[in-house]
């Protein structure tokens, strides 16, 4: 008889040749998918298959704990050789498990191509992302891949939590259709899916079960390095470390040496200048990690390099640097918690800081001054840092002076402080000075049409925070005058500037 051989897609018949005597043939496969194998139009793939085959032994089963067992083994001989696995929850691991991974392994092969799989996987993330996470969704890309193409396509369904400040419809439908999308594309597998998306994407599941997450918890998501934070989501899609993620592992790194001025300034001076402004916001994430050790060198450190650094806008919504510092050092002093370790703290910090203008944004900071103070201590204490302070304005040099990037503003606060007490602040008639207080006057304005994703930039004077430093504007436009003389090429775009407001010009808005 003639000898048939079939797979998947063929059926291959070899005739005689394989025709020997005292010879068995026993072949070894999965009935239902050959028989779909053979299935051809008006032929049975199961009847044809009975004529081929004489004996037939059916093979159980593996029991569903054997199975179980086989695949936990599996797992653990796949990481075992791998040095950093990533953040494990163990209290979390059970229900990822029996809702997520196991119901899709059905065979031996599934777990063996599953092992494979993570161990690849998990050796080339070093680390950086949740195991619960990884396990879960290697289970997902091989058994469930129409639904892992989804994922790519819905990283903002998957991560976006709801803002009580912004509840636009709209945008929330969309974000809920696609992750009903995810749940149809799995079909009779919809169940897992749906506990996919509880289990590792939690901020999604206000579009299921009315589960709502704030953007608060992002902030422990990025540290335990849950894919639920769109950073280490994209992190795991593409494999690729994008810049808010980056910038969130140098600020882990940073947080190590948060307890040492030297370290600490050493390690931010070692990244890009623009680099560091991301690292110090990304601090925040840290606020409820902040001790006592890091208060006074940690903000030494940041108000010093504060101004050092570019204040390049990256939206028209970007608060700059200055706000970032501020925020970060704010949180360091505010852990401290009581008015007497805070005062003790800001007068040990004060005599380290380089510039007036960096000491000016610590005292705001922590005094009582009106939209600015946060009232970290008494007012009596505000007051008499602030007095001191001003006193170190008043009697400063012009060549100190010309050193400070906010000079205008210390300036014009000094001279208000101090005639509240009848005292006078002397603007000298320095040409340089003069110079350097319209430069610190100038400020970047961005706009933007509602039509329009182009982001316009202009540039300003704060001419009436002029006119009240010198007390007139006649003054202010003679030393101007006095100035536009002697000014070298590098002052020629804000002495034509000041021309423009001198002849009357205003911006329109």
């Amino acid at each position: 008889e003639d000898i048939t051989y079939f797979s998947k897609n063929r059926v291959l018949t070899l005739g005689s040749i394989t025709n020997f005597p005292n010879i068995i043939y026993i072949v070894a496969f999965d009935r239902f998918r050959v028989e779909n194998a053979l299935n051809e139009e008006g032929i049975s793939g199961r009847e044809y298959l009975e004529k081929i085959l004489q004996i037939a032994i059916d093979l159980p089963p593996i029991p569903y704990p054997i199975l179980s067992a086989q695949l936990t083994t599996a797992i653990e001989n796949a990481l075992q050789s791998i040095d950093k696995v990533g953040p494990f929850d163990s209290q979390a691991w059970p229900d990822i498990f029996m809702e997520i991974i196991r119901p899709l392994i059905k065979t031996m092969r599934d777990v063996r191509r599953y092992a494979a799989n993570i161990h690849l996987t998990v050796d080339s993330f070093d680390g950086e992302v949740a195991l619960n996470d990884v396990l879960a969704l290697e289970a997902v890309r091989l058994f469930l891949p129409d639904v892992f193409k989804l994922l790519y396509l819905s990283t903002d369904a998957l991560t976006t939590t709801e803002d009580p400040f912004l509840n636009d419809r709209r945008f929330n439908s969309v974000l809920k259709a696609k992750i009903e999308k995810i749940i149809d594309v799995a079909g009779d597998n919809s169940y897992i899916v749906r506990d996919m998306i509880c289990r590792l994407f939690p901020a999604a599941r206000r579009h299921i079960d009315n589960y709502i997450y704030g953007e608060d918890q992002k902030k422990e998501w990025l540290r335990k390095r849950r894919v639920a934070h769109e950073d280490i989501l994209n992190f795991y899609l593409e494999r690729v470390t994008g810049d808010q993620f980056k910038a969130f592992l140098h600020a882990e790194k940073a947080m190590l040496f948060l307890d040492n001025r030297v370290l600490l300034d050493n390690y931010l001076r070692s990244l890009d200048a623009n680099e560091i402004i991301d690292v110090i916001s990304s601090l925040e994430i840290y606020e409820d990690q902040f001790t006592d050790k890091h208060v006074e060198p940690a903000s030494i450190v940041l108000l010093n390099i504060m101004y050092e650094l570019p204040n390049n806008y990256k939206s028209l919504f970007d608060l700059g640097v200055r706000h970032k510092v501020r925020r970060v050092v704010y949180r360091l002093i505010r852990s401290l918690r009581n008015p007497d370790p805070i005062e003790r703290a800001v007068k040990s910090i004060l005599p380290e800081v380089k510039t007036l203008s960096a000491k000016y944004e610590l005292i705001s900071l922590v005094g009582h001054k009106e939209n600015i103070g946060h009232k970290l201590i008494s007012q009596e204490a505000s007051r008499q840092i602030e007095l001191e302070w001003v006193h170190e304005v008043k009697i400063a040099t012009v060549e100190d002076l010309l050193k400070e990037p906010k000079l205008l503003r210390i300036l014009l606060y000094a001279k208000k402080s101090l005639l509240e007490g009848g005292e006078l602040l002397e603007i000298s008639d320095n040409n340089q000075f003069t110079l350097a207080v319209l430069k610190s006057s100038q400020s970047e304005v961005l706009s933007q049409s509602m039509d329009s994703r182009f982001v316009q930039k202009g540039t300003r004077l704060a001419w009436d925070s002029l006119i009240e430093l010198y007390g007139n504007e006649d003054l202010l436009i003679k030393r101007i005058d006095q100035a536009k003389d002697l000014a070298s090429a590098d002052n020629k775009e804000i002495i034509e500037l000041a021309e423009k407001y001198k002849n009357g010009w205003r911006p329109e808005d």
